[in-house]
């Protein structure tokens, strides 16, 4: 099913992902979304496995994916859920992670608010010596590698529904628009596309996006050739576009004032489909949700069937998870066997 060798046990970041590795994620998600178009859509890859939620941040559409994602592969789920936990009593978060080892666990979904609680536990998982996988499903400000990997799905399907691959996103024009200083999803799907070789435009007010992203990817830049470029108005970045994303403004962790008014964020920054007119004639709209109606976009674009892939994004959703389950799970078989 996979097209390449998979050595990773966690996946907590995009950062130095290969290539090859998101198109093994790919080929085996468009695997997983036949599977789903039966009408029998369970499959026995991760019988006898057991999947841990741990969700320390309240979560929808990412818990769900997850959870139906782990039984579509007949796995046994487990799930977390913080205000009913050991963790009001004083537990610590490593101590949580190592009881849910202790009942089996063999792969942990962790979202946390604060960055790094992923890789914390997949550290002690390592000193443990338990061979547990950890994915981080979304932590503070730093990363949401499913996320990022499900709109590249969706896009590399649009354009190939028989064989997704990075290499279609190639000289295309990327724009990501809205809250990019506080979204972990911007950081990741920087990433996957920065790697495909398509250029990536930022835009935003000057208070949510710091010129310091000007230097996010030069670290890794040398091998990729990866191509990203900032804008402090919108019509720059939407220029011959041909796929747009808008974010969240995530008015929950926002600390200051950084916007005068969310009517004149929307006047600004809010996608329309006049102002979509700029892009090129084919193009798409994303957006990860949840979606604020009336700020980020409009709700006739959003709900606008020719343009909107909103609503392919959560499908495609838990094919991208059930491959990411799966790649991990696999792995784990392999090292015990």
């Amino acid at each position: 099913m996979a097209t390449a060798p998979w050595t990773r046990r966690h996946i907590l970041s995009l950062a130095d992902f290969q290539p090859e590795e998101y198109d093994t994620v790919l080929q085996t998600a468009a695997s997983f979304q036949e599977v789903l178009s039966r009408r029998t859509k369970k499959v026995p890859a991760l019988q006898g496995q057991v999947v841990a939620n741990l969700f320390f941040e309240p979560s929808t559409r990412t818990r769900s994916s997850f959870e139906l994602a782990a039984k579509r592969l007949s796995a046994d789920t487990l799930n977390f859920a913080p205000g009913t936990s050991s963790l009001t009593k004083g537990e610590t978060i490593l101590d949580t992670a190592k009881t849910y080892l202790a009942m089996g666990t063999d792969i942990m979904v962790v979202r946390h608010r604060e960055a790094g609680v992923p890789h914390a536990i997949a550290e002690e998982m390592d000193r443990l010596q338990s061979r547990v996988g950890v994915f981080n499903a979304g932590d503070g400000q730093h990363e949401h590698p499913s996320q990022a990997l499900l709109d590249l799905f969706t896009l590399c399907t649009l354009l190939d529904p028989e064989k997704p691959r990075l290499s279609l996103l190639n000289g295309k024009k990327i724009a990501i628009v809205g809250d990019i200083l506080h979204s972990r999803v911007a950081r990741s799907n920087i990433w996957s596309l920065t790697a495909s070789g398509a250029e990536v435009h930022l835009a935003g007010p000057p208070t949510l996006l710091p010129k310091l992203f000007a230097d996010f990817v030069q670290t890794k830049s040398a091998a990729l050739n990866r191509q990203l470029v900032l804008h402090w108005s919108l019509e720059p970045a939407l220029q011959d576009a041909d796929f747009v994303m808008t974010l969240r403004l995530q008015k929950e962790r926002m600390t200051n004032h950084l916007l005068p008014s969310l009517r004149e964020y929307h006047q600004r920054f809010g996608l329309t489909h006049e102002r979509i007119k700029l892009c090129r004639p084919e193009v798409k709209v994303l957006h990860p949700g949840p979606v604020n109606r009336g700020v980020e976009i409009s709700s006739e674009l959003m709900d606008d069937p020719q343009i909107s892939l909103i609503s392919q994004q959560v499908t495609s959703g838990i094919a991208v998870r059930m491959a990411l389950l799966y790649l991990m799970g696999s792995g784990k078989q392999k090292e015990e066997s």
